[in-house]
C-alpha cells in the first residue's frame, strides 16, 4: 500500500513539473515569435534606429539578477528547513520583483519623455515593439509575484517539510525563467535596435 502511494505521489510530482516546463516552453516560443517579428520588421522604411533604451531598464536588469540570487538561496534555506532565513529571502525576492515592475514603468516614462509613444499618431513600430516586449514580460513577472506570495505563505505556515518542497522548487524555477527572459529581451533590444 505504501509503495503504491509513493509511486502515485511521484507521478503527481512528475506531472506538475512537466506542466511547468510545458508552460515555460510555450512562453519561450511566444517571445521567440515576437523577437522574430521584430527582426523582420526592422526592414520597414519607418523603422527608428536612433531609439535609446531607458536607463531604468539597466537598473531593473540589475534588480532582476539580484532577485534570482535571493530566490536561489531562499530555496536552499527552505530545503534546509531554515524557516526564518527562507522566509526573509522569499520576501526579499518579492520586494525586488515589485521594484523591477516599478522600474519598468519608470522606463516607459523615460521612453515617453524621449517623445516615443506606444500607440497613436506619434507612435512608431520600433517603440510599439518595445512596449509589447516589456508589457508582456511584466504580465509574466506579475504571475511570478503571485507564485512568490504563495511560496511565502506556505513557508510562513510551515508547509514545506523535508523532501516536500515541490512548490518552492517550482516557484524558483519559474522565477529564474522570468529573470532569464528579461535578460534575453534586454540583450536583444540592446543589440538589435
Amino acid at each position: 500500500m505504501e509503495l503504491n502511494q509513493r509511486t502515485e505521489e511521484e507521478k503527481i510530482i512528475r506531472s506538475k513539473k512537466m506542466m511547468l516546463w510545458f508552460g515555460i516552453i510555450s512562453l519561450s516560443m511566444m517571445f521567440a515569435g515576437l523577437t522574430s517579428a521584430y527582426i523582420v520588421s526592422k526592414e520597414r522604411k519607418d523603422w527608428l534606429t536612433d531609439f535609446d533604451l531607458p536607463q531604468a531598464f539597466y537598473y531593473s536588469t540589475a534588480i532582476i539578477l539580484l532577485s534570482s540570487v535571493t530566490m536561489h538561496f531562499a530555496k536552499v534555506f527552505i530545503k534546509k528547513r531554515n524557516q526564518s532565513l527562507g522566509s526573509i529571502l522569499v520576501l526579499a525576492t518579492l520586494v525586488l520583483g515589485c521594484i523591477f515592475v516599478w522600474l519598468q514603468f519608470v522606463g516607459f516614462g523615460e521612453i515617453i519623455d524621449q517623445g516615443f509613444y506606444p500607440t497613436g499618431s506619434q507612435s512608431t513600430v520600433t517603440t510599439s515593439f518595445v512596449y509589447v516586449f516589456v508589457f508582456s514580460h511584466i504580465v509574466h513577472i506579475l504571475a511570478g509575484l503571485i507564485v512568490l506570495m504563495v511560496v511565502l505563505a506556505k513557508q510562513l505556515m510551515g508547509k514545506y517539510k523535508s523532501g516536500q518542497t515541490l512548490g518552492a522548487e517550482m516557484g524558483t524555477t519559474f522565477w529564474h525563467f522570468v529573470d532569464f527572459l528579461w535578460i534575453y529581451l534586454f540583450v536583444f533590444l540592446m543589440y538589435f535596435r
